[in-house]
């Protein structure tokens, strides 16, 4: 890469496998359901992800919004945790849309929503409220330090769902990260879902591309609703092999990820300017904050400048956060931690 970019996953270029597998890719036009290697990436999502069929799409964002508008209809109600992507960082897609109304609520440190509280968010039958039609869950949670939620929680929201006649869908931009730390199949969360999406292009480094999996009734209304978002791609093909090789090979190097993260946390735990809890390092994101007396100082502005390394900044909450991925190694973050040391040193005589 140009520059040492732990700002997020999504920034991953192709690998140079990936790259040859796209320029050799067999093509066919997928709105005629001819492309054959969309068909293998499809089959092969749903196989890993344990269900009956899948859908490849432009993105993470993509995938949910096809998936909520498959589930739920104008008017219906979700409930979803108020930190969750789709309802902070999907633009209002799901209410602007689908007219689907959000129902958020709190969730803990590792972004559950309460069981109970769950049951009692599902309205009753009456003409002056909406339906609650859909459950909607993450792993890894990005809102929550990108933790890994175990499979006890999905059979828990899964055991509502059933009981009141409710779809639950799953926006696993992360899952095969959360379940490498969890040291499980991605089966043993699926199970408990009737949609998933899974992104391609964050950590497992495909340029482009999520895929949804679900059952063949689901997936066949699915792909309407792609179209009718404007997903409806002809020789994405050379998106697809680049997603195959995502799925196959690297998600089974993300615990060298994970590896890295930690190296990260605790290096920076070393650094008196800065405030972590490399406890709360799960995955592959390191969420840290300042030391009051260094506050003041654009450690981003300053990285890039001086050191051509990028890192992610909240200034609203006063957090930052370095993500690892394929194209950071122990060099970089111990790179990453030299040039924090140089900085606070001069600065602050640290």
């Amino acid at each position: 890469m140009n520059k040492i970019d732990f700002r997020s996953d999504t920034v991953t270029w192709p690998t140079p496998e990936m790259r040859e597998a796209m320029a050799t890719a067999e093509v066919g036009d997928d709105v005629y359901g001819e492309d054959p290697t969309i068909i293998e990436l499809e089959a092969l999502a749903a196989e890993m992800l344990g269900k009956e069929a899948g859908c490849l799409v432009t993105s993470g964002t993509q995938g949910n919004l096809t998936s909520m508008l498959t589930h739920a209809n104008r008017g219906d109600e979700a409930i979803i945790g108020e930190d969750a992507h789709v309802f902070q960082w999907e633009a209002g897609g799901m209410a602007v849309l689908g007219g689907i109304l959000p129902k958020p609520l709190p969730t803990d440190e590792i972004g559950r929503m309460d069981l109970d509280q769950v049951r009692a968010a599902i309205r009753g039958d009456n003409d002056h409220w909406p339906t609650s039609r859909l459950i909607c869950v993450e792993n890894s949670s990005g809102g929550n330090y990108g933790a890994a939620i175990g499979p006890e929680y999905f059979a828990g929201i899964r055991a509502i769902a059933d009981e009141h006649h409710l779809k639950v869908h799953l926006d696993g931009a992360r899952l095969f990260n959360a379940t490498t730390a969890l040291n499980i199949d991605p089966r043993q969360i699926t199970q408990h879902v009737d949609s998933v999406t899974v992104c391609l292009s964050k950590g497992l480094s495909a340029p482009v591309g999520s895929v949804i999996a679900g059952s063949h009734s689901f997936i066949k209304k699915a792909k309407r609703n792609r179209k009718l978002l404007g997903g409806g791609m002809r020789q994405g093909g050379v998106i697809a092999a680049a997603g195959l090789i995502a799925l196959r090979d690297m998600t089974q190097r993300l615990a060298i990820d994970h590896q890295n993260a930690r190296r990260l946390a605790h290096g920076l735990a070393q650094i008196p300017a800065v405030e972590i809890d490399p406890a709360k390092v799960y995955t592959n994101m390191v969420f840290f904050r300042l030391a009051e007396e260094a506050q003041q100082s654009n450690i981003v502005q300053t990285l890039r400048d001086e050191f051509n390394i990028w890192i992610g900044g909240y200034p609203q909450s006063g957090l930052f956060r370095a993500v690892t991925h394929y194209w950071i190694t122990e060099k970089e973050v111990d790179l990453l931690l030299e040039a924090m040391r140089t900085i606070f040193e001069r600065e602050f005589s640290y």
